[in-house]
């Protein structure tokens, strides 16, 4: 753990001593003026951890411990030791904890919007009323609130790691015209791999006794495994993955996205057995491959239109009136015989303007949807009357339409994704190594 400078570490000691002294003085005063004895006292709550000016309580500890516990019990897992448990978790905690701090350092925010939006997904995607899904979650003792603001953090992580990881990923086109070549020279062709993990972690910052002693926890739990345990409660006790508790499962993943030596490992293996630990320079790794199946190669046709478009925008400069009424005039001058690519160059606030509009063929998903669906109730050569997006203001054209095979086109953009993930896999360890070396943390121990 990196420390901070004795000014800092000073500042947490004083508030921590004037914390005491204030607790202390008040159970004084509390015992003076009851009848209770000293046995009939029973702290209410206590300071775990501090993570940097924030803390982590015992009754944060226990309310996630309980979920996991529940969880795993629905999942018929074995459960490992409590104390166990309980420290991986404060881990987990902490990290969270670090990675918040980050988010809001760097001015990171979910709008209540886009809170909403990812819960209507979510209570779609489980098939529930809202209703429904509220009872789900009384019976699993929280509700809708505190699920909010879980899910209003697990955006904000997931944003803060794309912000952070994605502008350090690059994919060229060689890499993806080598991905292809040695797809197809594999053994394995198209084979997916649906895959858990276990991965103890190292860092930079380590010794070599220290990255001993996390090699031997990563035999340990290769051992367990060995010996018959659940591969979901070994993934629980030992696991520094953020999906530890959920078993550490990946789902499924092309051959490619896994890298060597993994993939030499996975090829020659069955369904239920594990590997060997591998180290890579983010930890240990023990995968268990869960199943195997053939990608189907699908031939993919598509629509496209080539289409023009001309755009006003709606501003602080320009109301809403504004803009509707001067799209109105440009459909009438259109109407009244005027070129649609001399009006868009002219008038069109859209960087297609010096096109005279053009934007070419457009793919399905190309466009917003409210343009896309006045789009494709247009005929070739039709203009479309104003039509309102988030932009501002659009008349619409079509040229012409044609189906198109987009096979190549969507394999390469799947080998890029692969490949990107992959990449980035490694990164986002490596960076939340970082963030956790960097932050001051300190376990305040219970005296007993």
């Amino acid at each position: 753990m990196i420390q901070f400078s004795s000014d800092r570490q000073l500042k947490f000691r004083k508030y921590w001593l004037i914390y005491a002294v204030f607790a202390t003085m008040l159970a004084a005063d509390v015992f003076a003026q009851s009848s209770y004895s000293r046995e009939d006292i029973k702290p209410i709550d206590r300071i775990v951890a501090v993570v940097n000016e924030e803390v982590i309580t015992q009754q944060e500890i226990n309310e996630v411990l309980q979920n996991t516990v529940q969880q795993l019990q629905r999942q018929n897992t074995q459960l490992p030791r409590m104390e166990i448990l309980e420290k991986q978790l404060l881990e987990r905690l902490i990290l969270k904890r670090i990675q918040l701090q980050r988010a809001k350092e760097i001015g990171l925010t979910v709008s209540d919007n886009d809170l909403d939006q990812t819960l209507r997904r979510i209570i779609q995607d489980n098939h529930l009323t809202m209703d429904e899904f509220r009872q789900v979650l009384l019976q699993e003792g929280t509700d809708m609130n505190r699920f909010r603001e879980e899910i209003r953090g697990e955006i904000l992580m997931s944003r803060l790691k794309e912000q952070e990881v994605n502008s350090r990923v690059n994919v060229t086109e060689n890499e993806i015209d080598n991905f292809l070549q040695n797809q197809a020279n594999s053994p394995a062709g198209n084979e997916e791999y649906r895959i858990a993990h276990i991965l103890v972690q190292i860092s930079e910052q380590m010794d070599e006794a220290q990255i001993e002693a996390r090699h031997k926890r990563a035999e340990t739990a290769y051992e367990s495994l060995r010996q018959g345990a659940d591969f979901v409660r070994v993934s629980a006790e030992f696991s520094d993955a953020p999906d530890a508790m959920q078993g550490g499962e990946l789902g499924w993943r092309p051959l490619g996205q896994l890298g060597s030596p993994f993939t030499e490992m996975l090829v020659n293996m069955q369904p239920g057995e594990v590997t060997p630990v591998v180290r890579s320079p983010v930890g240990f790794h023990i995968l268990k491959l869960l199943e195997r199946r053939q990608q189907e190669q699908k031939v993919t046709i598509i629509e496209q239109t080539h289409a023009q478009h001309i755009l006003i925008k709606v501003s602080e400069l320009v109301s809403e009136e504004d803009a509707h009424q001067l799209i109105n005039q440009l459909m009438e001058r259109i109407h009244n015989g005027a070129d649609f690519m001399d009006v868009a160059k002219a008038h069109s606030e859209d960087a297609s303007a010096s096109a005279g509009g053009d934007l070419g063929w457009v793919s399905p998903g190309d466009t917003v949807p409210e343009f896309e669906q006045a789009m494709n109730a247009l005929l070739p050569g039709q203009v479309s009357p104003p039509v309102r997006t988030p932009f501002g203001w659009h008349l619409i054209k079509v040229i012409e339409r044609r189906s198109q095979d987009v096979s190549e086109r969507q394999q390469r953009e799947a080998a890029r994704h692969t490949i990107h993930a992959r990449k980035a896999d490694a990164i986002v360890q490596e960076w939340l190594q970082q963030l956790r070396d960097q932050a001051y943390v300190e376990y305040k121990v219970e005296d007993n």
